[in-house]
């Protein structure tokens, strides 16, 4: 088979793709679907209106950066007794089996989801399961045998979760499972594809996974994500969250850690999943092999800033880790691909104002053809460390002759490439 190599160079913004072959196939590599590039909606903010119709209107736009797997941040009803803000948090659910009225209605969200299908992008729900708000449903009628009590009867605060109510899964009673199960399977029903699950670590993996397989044996090919990466999660979900690594990426941006340190989590991160890098073979994907890979998403934008002001002019190099790494899933939040440098009001109206095609996007838009067009780059296939220092990091992906080699700079000095480096049928991310 014909051999393509591809070098990305990237010192601060400059981002290059280099072939020894100029006749580099554009054509998609066969892929697990459910591996694909994951975009978080934000449907409050992604239009003016705020609502499915208004969201669907951009569901070509998001065909087009590439997207392959759409979660919607929570579309339920959202509680009013200790509500936050005027509009309250999408995490404060009140109603499973129904739609926040200010999104539209279920016949909306059943349009929605059509579109997004007609142009082959997944659509999963944000689940959370760990607790609902104090005015739910279900608190009137399972009180003391459902949620999690004090002292004097009342459900316990989190955190400062003043607006939620925590359900028990210390005790995990069968028909709150059923029910929450129950309620799950009412949106696979109407056709969504999958579930991002809430604070999935503080949900018993006894729960999940049963619940799970028998999801996937009734509809097959769904996708289930994680929010925590506790290995165990592994064994139910299709993939966990990178958290450890987005960490270490904000320290190295600040210039807390040095870039070397990425290779010891790679190490860390195969030992604790159970894959091997090897130079010879490719290792063969599991269940919850893949890794959420992000520079932001609604916690850290909204809680933590923007990846420009968490990672500065380093954002743009870290993205292209998130695409690139080993068992990667990467991941774009709502105004990602317009460089929108805004933190969004959580409880709050705080519309995108503009949509409009530039760097940025042709930047996203250029990472997601990459890995679309590479096999090398699929998550598992297999790896080789280069040599680094504390200011740059370098690894080759390779699968069936397709090699992807990645340098990244991220100190304040260029970088030389001695090797051959020619364009590579027209690969040119940004500069």
């Amino acid at each position: 088979m014909k051999r393509n190599t591809f070098f990305l160079l990237l010192a601060v913004l400059l981002l290059a793709a280099c072939s020894h072959d100029k006749k580099q196939s554009q054509s998609v590599c066969e892929q697990d679907p459910n591996s694909g590039v994951v975009y978080e909606m934000n449907v409050r903010q992604y239009t003016p209106e705020g609502t499915f119709a208004a969201a669907e209107a951009q569901l070509p736009r998001l065909k087009k950066l590439g997207v392959d797997i759409l979660w919607l941040m929570p579309i339920h009803p959202i509680g009013v007794e200790g509500r936050k803000g005027s509009l309250g948090s999408y995490y404060a659910p009140f109603d499973y089996k129904n739609v926040n009225p200010e999104f539209g209605t279920l016949e909306d969200f059943d349009h929605f989801l059509a579109a997004a299908h007609n142009l082959g992008i997944k659509v999963i729900l944000d689940w959370v399961a760990n607790h609902t708000s104090p005015d739910s449903k279900w608190i009137d009628e399972h009180l003391h045998e459902w949620y999690l009590l004090d002292s004097v009867g009342k459900p316990v605060v989190q955190y400062d979760w003043t607006d939620i109510a925590p359900l028990d899964w210390e005790k995990s009673p069968k028909a709150m499972c059923d029910a929450m199960e129950d309620a799950m399977r009412f949106w696979l029903l109407r056709g969504v594809d999958g579930f991002r699950c809430d604070v999935a670590h503080q949900i018993p993996v006894s729960f999940w996974k049963p619940a799970f397989d028998r999801f996937r044996k009734e509809f097959p090919g769904t996708y289930y994500l994680a929010e925590g990466e506790r290995p165990d999660l592994q064994t139910a979900f299709d993939a966990t969250y990178a958290w450890e690594l987005h960490h270490m990426m904000n320290s190295i941006a600040q210039g807390k850690k040095p870039a070397k340190d990425l290779a010891a989590y790679l190490v860390r991160d195969d030992a604790a999943y159970q894959t091997v890098a090897h130079p010879k073979k490719s290792v063969s994907a599991k269940r919850g092999s893949l890794r959420l890979m992000f520079t932001s998403n609604h916690d850290e934008n909204s809680w933590s800033g923007t990846e420009m002001e968490r990672m500065g002019e380093y954002a743009p190099a870290l993205a292209v880790l998130t695409f690139t790494l080993p068992h990667s899933q990467p991941l774009i939040y709502t105004g990602q691909e317009v460089g929108f440098n805004h933190r969004f009001l959580f409880f709050e109206k705080d519309t995108v104002p503009d949509w409009t095609y530039n760097d940025c996007t042709k930047f996203y838009q250029s990472l997601t053809t990459l890995r679309h067009n590479h096999l090398s780059l699929q998550p598992n296939a297999p790896y080789e460390l280069l040599n680094t220092n504390d200011s740059c990091f370098a690894f080759r992906r390779f699968y069936q002759g397709d090699t992807v080699s990645v340098f990244v700079n991220l100190s304040h000095s260029s970088v030389e490439w001695n090797g051959e480096c020619v364009p590579a049928a027209g690969w040119k991310i940004s500069e």
